[in-house]
């Protein structure tokens, strides 16, 4: 059996870190789409002020795979 796969990019953040940006984009994410199979974090950023950093954010591509 093929399958077939979109992939849509996502921007995950939080002010605990990256695993916790990629969680909240992935549980977001699955909320509306079905059949998410794979992520690949494409780019990290944060925002620093006074010396901390504040918050993180992580772009990720997901994919998903197309019903029949």
């Amino acid at each position: 059996m093929s399958n077939v796969y979109k992939k849509l990019e996502l921007v995950g953040s939080s002010r605990e870190g990256v695993d916790d940006a990629i969680h909240r984009a992935i549980e977001k994410a699955s909320e509306s789409i079905r059949n998410l199979d794979w992520f690949e974090v494409k780019e990290i950023r944060g925002w620093i002020d006074d010396g901390q950093v504040q918050h993180t954010q992580v772009t990720l591509q997901v994919g998903f795979r197309l019903d029949d």
